[in-house]
């Protein structure tokens, strides 16, 4: 009588690391849009137009996110973008037109979710007066000579 072998499962690989931008690879930061609008109210009608001729076309050209249409009755339209960092960001489209709308639209695709931080520093402030004192031109001992 011979014996049955024991049969081991073979388990896939698990990913190791997670996929961050650099120099071999690019992921994109958004998730998901939702483009929330009313059927009845005029200031949707620009981002209807959207939806009827171009909702499939922004679907299509970024398989990555997952686009939802959602009806908003009797409320000003929107559209929302979430973020893998857990953020989200929200543009209302009130008294835009269609080419505004699809620029909305492109701005949170092309977003990353994090929060707008300003490039200048800011301006230093000091409880103490300053150690040379305020520089005047009419307290120079000679004026300057053209």
């Amino acid at each position: 009588m011979q014996r049955a072998a024991a049969v081991t499962p073979v388990l896939r690989a698990q990913l190791r690391s997670k996929p961050t931008n650099g120099h071999v690879a690019f992921v994109p930061q958004i998730r998901k849009l939702v483009l929330e609008f009313c059927e009845r109210w005029p200031t949707s009608e620009p981002l209807r137009n959207v939806l009827r001729e171009g909702a499939e076309t922004i679907a299509r050209e970024n398989p990555h996110v997952e686009v939802v249409v959602k009806k908003r009755m009797y409320k000003e339209p929107l559209v929302r973008g979430f973020y893998l960092n857990g953020r989200s960001k929200e543009i209302c489209l009130k008294g835009l037109d269609r080419s505004e709308v699809m620029q909305r639209i492109q701005l949170l695709l092309d977003s990353s979710g994090a929060k707008i931080k300003p490039v200048k520093g800011h301006p230093v402030q000091s409880s103490n007066a300053s150690v040379r004192g305020v520089w005047s031109g009419m307290h120079v001992e000679e004026t300057f000579k053209i």
